[in-house]
């Protein structure tokens, strides 16, 4: 199971730096250069390790995605681990591990909280387990650590603990209420917490704001629908692995001193589904039911005579090595993008689109830049609409000589419009009806492109490119309007 983690981390290596960074990349990288223990899109995990990737590989795109890579591998081993502790042979322990490859392979392509997500819920159910195989209720302070870090890294691990305390009350573990280590792990958790909650605090809790606005796009869009149907695409043809562990967890014999561990699953549906959330929020619990689901298959086939054992694991791995097949090529960036392959796959995938293209915007401003009378160029900000649009321009932008751009998403909009505020603007992604009603004397300077000719929301949505003078009404009043969420 290590090698096979191993392996993924190689492929990450071997594929991560084929086109550029993800929009949402972009947005991680700026929060990594102003470290704070709360951002208005995510919590502060991930913007650490962005930290650290420049710290130790700087702006490299190959090395920014190994931070991302790292918390997945460490979850298929943990996947493993936690069916070795169910007694799962060695067959049980690969196969569950390589379950988690697909969607692994996904989480661990850019670095996004995803990744760090995975771990810490793969972690918290690990050491669940722990608890309830070895009843040392010293367990909860590593449970308490888990929850903490989880929530420092995304904050649905929230329901997930939820669906702990479900499990706690619904089965034989509600003696653990009695016990002060539940309680040691309960003031740890919030101890980890605390300075992200200060952070909220401090900024009127701007983060769930953000999540109003983000949960009603996404409504409003459609991405809320089909969770259920989700749940199996993002588990492919492995699903009735996951199907059986959950059986073996909720009505097994076998499984009954676990029984806990099936409502963490249960729960967390059930509430994902009342409150219409993403398909992906619930991907993280499958590693468990795969290490349970595995133990139940590799006993199975154990009952078997030889020969139809034999056709039944043929079967299934080959199942299992089609799902890491299939989501390594249509998932990773195996293929350039000039090729036939990679046009084929990046017209399908829309984080691949938006990976293309931010090198040749940032030049294509600066060349507008470089177009305006002398005494101008000293004075002009660049205004982005979106986080994107503002990453690209900080990161490729020092090269030419670009101000730091300006934007009201997310984050970005805390950071303020300068002192003095810039009284010319290099305007991207705005509509050019939004640029002519806010600001004064707007001129189309160019257009957005790449050279790939990739269609993307960058290409799609707002091509046109401005020079403008200040805001009609005045900074503070447009800068309160401006803010946004995405």
């Amino acid at each position: 199971m290590v090698c096979l983690a191993v392996a993924t981390v190689l492929l990450h290596l071997l594929t991560g730096g084929r086109y550029g960074f993800h929009r949402d990349e972009l947005a991680t990288l700026e929060d990594s250069r102003h470290l704070a223990w709360g951002y208005v899109w995510q919590a502060p995990i991930t913007p650490l390790f962005g930290r650290l990737s420049l710290l130790l590989f700087g702006t490299s795109l190959l090395g920014f995605r190994f931070f991302a890579s790292l918390p997945v591998a460490a979850a298929m081993v943990l996947t493993g681990l936690m069916t070795r502790h169910l007694e799962g042979g060695w067959c049980a322990q690969l196969m569950a591990t390589a379950a988690v490859v697909p969607f692994g392979l996904v989480a661990g392509a850019r670095l996004q909280y995803t990744s760090f997500d995975y771990l810490f819920w793969t972690l918290t159910a690990y050491c669940v387990l722990r608890l309830l195989k070895s009843d040392d209720p010293r367990w909860w302070i590593a449970i308490g650590c888990a929850i903490g870090m989880g929530v420092m890294a995304k904050y649905t691990i929230i329901i997930y603990a939820a669906g702990l305390v479900v499990g706690i009350v619904a089965t034989d573990a509600r003696r653990y209420l009695r016990s002060k280590w539940l309680w040691y792990g309960v003031a740890v958790s919030l101890l980890i917490i605390l300075p992200n909650f200060i952070w909220q605090a401090h900024h009127q809790f701007i983060t769930l704001d953000f999540a109003r606005n983000i949960h009603a796009r996404d409504m409003r869009l459609g991405r809320t629908q089909g969770f259920i149907t989700d749940q199996f695409n993002q588990t492919l043809l492995a699903f009735p692995v996951w199907m059986v562990g959950l059986y073996f967890y909720l009505f097994s014999r076998a499984g009954r001193r676990f029984r806990a561990v099936g409502w963490m699953y249960v729960a967390p549906f059930i509430l994902f589904v009342i409150a219409q959330g993403r398909g992906y929020y619930l991907a993280p619990a499958y590693p468990m039911l795969y290490a349970a689901g595995s133990v139940w298959v590799e006993r199975w086939l154990a009952s078997m005579r030889l020969k139809w054992a034999y056709a039944v694991q043929i079967l299934v791995w080959t199942v299992l090595v089609a799902d890491a097949a299939s989501v390594t090529a249509f998932a990773l960036p195996v293929a350039p993008a000039d090729s036939g392959w990679g046009k084929a796959v990046i017209a399908r995938n829309g984080d691949f689109q938006e990976e293309i293209g931010w090198p040749e915007l940032v030049a294509t401003i600066a060349n507008i830049r470089d177009s305006l009378p002398l005494e101008d160029r000293a004075r002009v900000g660049i205004l982005a609409g979106n986080y994107g649009e503002a990453g690209a321009i900080n990161l490729y932008g020092p090269s030419y000589g670009l101000p730091v751009a300006i934007s009201g998403m997310n984050s970005f909009w805390l950071k303020g419009y300068g002192n003095p505020p810039p009284q010319l603007l290099i305007v991207v992604g705005v509509p050019g009806a939004f640029a002519d009603r806010h600001l004064s004397m707007c001129a189309l300077m160019g257009h957005t492109g790449n050279r790939y000719g990739v269609a993307n929301e960058e290409t799609r949505s707002h091509p046109d490119i401005f020079v403008c003078g200040g805001p009609i009404e005045g900074w503070p009043k447009f800068w309160e309007a401006f803010r946004s969420f995405g």
